[in-house]
């Protein structure tokens, strides 16, 4: 009788200490966060296209790179040369041509302007550059901006978009963080 009264405490003992262990899983991995926070993956663009127009003068820079960080490297176009002491105005295009057809990337950084910005670089026979768009804030976006040319010679234009920018920044990259969704640089005659 002794025995029997002890296996059925000690087999009682073991049921509380299960459900108690089950307890305290279930409100340990309870999902408790109402409010998660939304996941704003970096786009994926392998090809930019920007057109620079001035008195009818339309000269193209494409970046394309179909295998992202693969072994290839970007093709880089540029056809036909700026105009010496002329402003231009540029325009910019972002493509993913992973998918078919082409994801417009322009339409997804102009709806989350807030979230990017261009950087652009000048050197050379560029000798000015100004953003002409703004987000919602009156922060330098850079989907539209303008282009100064100096004197004849060869021109570097280093472009870079940064995601989620801090906003306002100097201007640098550096200042700005965020992560880099795509650079590069053009060279461009000027004549």
């Amino acid at each position: 009788m002794k025995t029997i009264k002890r296996v059925q405490k000690q087999t009682k003992m073991k049921t509380t200490l299960i459900l108690l262990s089950l307890g305290l899983m279930t409100l340990s991995c309870s999902n408790d966060d109402d409010n998660p926070v939304a996941v704003d993956e970096e786009e994926v663009i392998t090809t930019m296209n920007i057109s620079l127009t001035a008195a009818g003068n339309t000269v193209t820079l494409s970046s394309q790179d179909l295998d992202g960080d693969g072994p290839n490297a970007p093709e880089i176009n540029v056809t036909g040369t700026l105009s010496a002491n002329t402003v231009y105005t540029g325009s910019i295009e972002l493509l993913n041509e992973t998918e078919s057809p082409a994801e417009d990337i322009t339409l997804e950084v102009a709806e989350e302007d807030d979230e990017h910005q261009f950087f652009y670089n000048v050197s050379g026979a560029l000798s000015g550059f100004d953003y002409v768009d703004v987000d919602g804030n009156n922060n330098p976006v850079g989907l539209s901006f303008t282009i100064t040319t100096g004197d004849a010679g060869t021109g570097i234009l280093q472009v870079t978009l940064r995601h989620e920018p801090k906003k306002p920044n100097d201007g640098t990259l550096a200042d700005a963080g965020g992560e880099t969704d795509i650079a590069q640089s053009f060279s461009i005659g000027v004549e």
